[in-house]
């Protein structure tokens, strides 16, 4: 007989049937084709804007050895069309939503906030610090601790759902900004958003990107992940929810022994589009392998020293 296993996580208030969800940005409707969305520990709908946008210039993607460059911009029909449609096609899934915001100023992620995070089908907001902040220099929020700091206290006066704070790794320590998440207000942090990268066709000289630069994702990204998850995990009692690099299962526990209490999924699901629930079912085989009894018990089990 094969013994059950615990694979809730807390995320805030939230409480998810296991740590498995996807990225924002690699998750759609179309994808009920391919897996079983009642599975997944959460559901997160790609960013929504307030106001509609068309996204960034093209070409918006291109591979790279090991991973994926991509500069789709928040491509958005804006937050009317999101309550109008996209949250209740989710909500008929009894499955956490989490709904990702970006947002040109302070004041804007507080308004959005406002709005979705009071919304009745919606169980948490993530925060994507990420995007430029216009009202300032267009330096992300997320590169600057006081920005961090104040945009999570605006939000958080708004709304009672779980707030969390999506960091970008372009920064000279996470952990300063991660500490000023916190002291915000967040319940929960995500490790990270993509890496800022380049690539050059060197036949015509030309980015392979239409915007220039973009966003690494995919296995290429995964240890300096795993290293900010880690370095993050030592400075804060917040949720750290991995984010970069996860292919399997393996990749997944590997963040959750590094700090992590939930893991979300974007490449993969390119890749293969059963990556999230083929995931999943490698965990509880690990935990079944490995007699755990409790996800909880892996989360931040390094090893250190001989």
């Amino acid at each position: 007989m094969i013994k059950q296993r615990k694979t809730e996580v807390k995320i805030g208030s939230l409480t998810l049937n296991n740590p498995i969800m996807p990225a924002s940005g690699a998750f759609g409707a179309e994808m009920e084709a391919a897996i079983d969305f009642t599975r997944l520990g959460a559901l997160v709908p790609k960013s929504i804007t307030k106001y509609p946008q068309p996204g960034n210039a093209k070409p918006r993607i291109c591979e790279t050895e090991y991973g994926m460059i991509n500069s789709i911009g928040i491509q958005s029909k804006g937050i009317d069309a999101y309550v109008q449609h996209t949250i209740p096609s989710y909500a008929k899934y009894h499955v956490p939503l989490i709904a990702s915001i970006s947002a040109q100023s302070i004041e804007e992620f507080a308004e959005m906030s406002a709005i979705l995070g009071n919304h009745p089908d919606v169980d948490a907001l993530e925060l994507n610090i990420s995007c430029p902040n216009l009202k300032g220099d267009g330096k992300a929020f997320g590169m600057d601790a006081d920005l961090t700091r104040t945009l999570l206290e605006e939000a958080k006066k708004v709304t009672d759902v779980p707030l969390i704070a999506k960091l970008t790794p372009n920064v000279t320590s996470i952990q300063e900004i991660a500490t000023a998440a916190e002291k915000g207000g967040a319940d929960a942090l995500n490790v990270a958003n993509t890496l800022l990268a380049m690539a050059i066709d060197i036949e015509t000289r030309r980015p392979l990107i239409g915007n220039v630069m973009g966003g690494l994702s995919g296995p290429a990204v995964k240890p300096v992940i795993v290293r900010m998850i880690y370095q993050v995990s030592q400075v804060t009692s917040l949720p750290i929810i991995g984010c970069g690099g996860v292919l399997s299962g393996k990749d997944a526990i590997e963040m959750i022994i590094a700090g992590a209490s939930a893991v979300q999924v974007g490449t993969a699901s390119f890749l293969t589009p059963t990556a999230m629930t083929d995931i999943l079912d490698e965990i509880e085989a690990y935990l079944e392998a490995h007699d755990i009894d409790d996800i909880q018990d892996l989360v931040g089990s390094v090893r250190l020293g001989g």
